[in-house]
């Protein structure tokens, strides 16, 4: 099932003021406390029930009274909880994030809950990919490292610059559109591949793009089709001491063939918001655990690879963005679902 996300000029704001009934009573899951800010200021048109633990079949009755909920892309929603919802009464699940790989969409559909994502200003990310880019190609994490024990030699770990290079921009709907619109100010060659071109860029079939590209940073969707987008072959495709960004899914790469290419020195490095097997690991303190997952444990030791635990898109903007769309839609689900009784 294809997802459609509502375009970039939808305005949450308005068309919650459009809204002039009693207040719907909406669950939130998974609400930080900053989410948590955001929906108290829109109490005059919902009637919101909070709670910062990701839905699951043991807190299902939260939702009691509430034909909407919506919920964070951080905890994946099990079928058994998805029947959980549906039999406590919910109808609508909005999912604050512009990927739903989290949630069974299909499974939702046939027991009759409807689920839609939110748009949100590509900015956070597509500023957020260029930093890793140029952070990887001047080796800054090495670098930082070194400062931080004050230890402030040059050595031959010179740095790349961008104008020199290729860029191979993979996927290019808003946020990829976003990222090859920066890039064309470094002056750098810029090249794209996407199933449904649509932006003004150079595109090349995918396995072309991989061997001319300097750079490849992903954004397309996560699906059965773009899993493992970069598996072992077209990893071995890439150019040798090509990077790879990804600030899409983690399971756009397959992990177990990335690490020993780097470790090998074949590629030239990594930066990695996401990775495969992040759940459960990301958005906890593990300093005094065991992060229990041993593709990253390899990857972070390596000094070219950068790893951050999915923040790219953790802006002011973003998350006033996702709360706003995201009560938008439960309130545009109820408006519907009262004009057809």
């Amino acid at each position: 099932m294809e997802i459609r996300i509502r375009p970039d000029n939808t305005d949450g704001s308005r068309l919650l003021a459009m809204t002039e009934s009693e207040p719907a009573r909406i669950a939130v899951f998974g609400c930080g406390p900053d989410e948590a800010d955001a929906f108290r200021a829109l109490a005059d048109r919902i009637d919101p029930v909070l709670t910062d633990a990701p839905v699951t079949e043991a807190n299902v009755a939260l939702a009691s009274g509430a034909r909407c909920i919506s919920i964070g892309h951080k905890t994946r929603v099990s079928s058994a909880t998805l029947l959980a919802l549906k039999r406590a009464g919910v109808e609508y699940i909005s999912t604050r994030s512009v990927g739903c790989n989290h949630v069974n969409v299909k499974y939702a559909e046939s027991i009759g809950i409807t689920v839609e994502n939110v748009a949100y200003s590509p900015d956070s990310i597509a500023d957020y990919t260029l930093m890793l880019m140029l952070m990887v190609l001047r080796n800054a994490r090495s670098t930082v490292l070194r400062a931080d024990v004050h230890d402030y030699r040059l050595y031959e770990e010179r740095g790349r610059e961008l104008r020199d290079l290729t860029v191979g921009v993979v996927g290019t709907g808003r946020i990829g559109a976003a990222v090859l619109d920066r890039l064309r100010g470094f002056g750098c060659r810029v090249i794209a591949f996407d199933k449904r071109p649509k932006a003004d860029a150079e595109y090349l079939p995918l396995d072309r793009l991989l061997r001319e590209s300097d750079v490849v940073t992903l954004h397309t969707p996560l699906n059965a089709g773009t899993h493992h987008l970069l598996d072992r072959g077209r990893i071995h495709r890439l150019k040798p001491g090509a990077v790879v960004v990804n600030t899409g899914r983690g399971p756009l790469i397959d992990t177990e063939a990335l690490v020993p290419a780097l470790e090998a020195g074949r590629l030239g490095g990594a930066a990695l918001d996401v990775i495969e097997g992040e759940e459960g690991v990301f958005y906890a303190d593990r300093r005094d655990r065991l992060v229990g997952n041993n593709a990253l444990e390899r990857l972070q030791k390596l000094p070219n690879v950068i790893i951050s635990p999915h923040t790219a898109y953790y802006t002011d903007r973003a998350l006033r963005d996702t709360v706003e769309h995201s009560v938008a839609g439960c309130l545009r689900y109820e408006e519907k679902r009262n004009q057809h009784g």
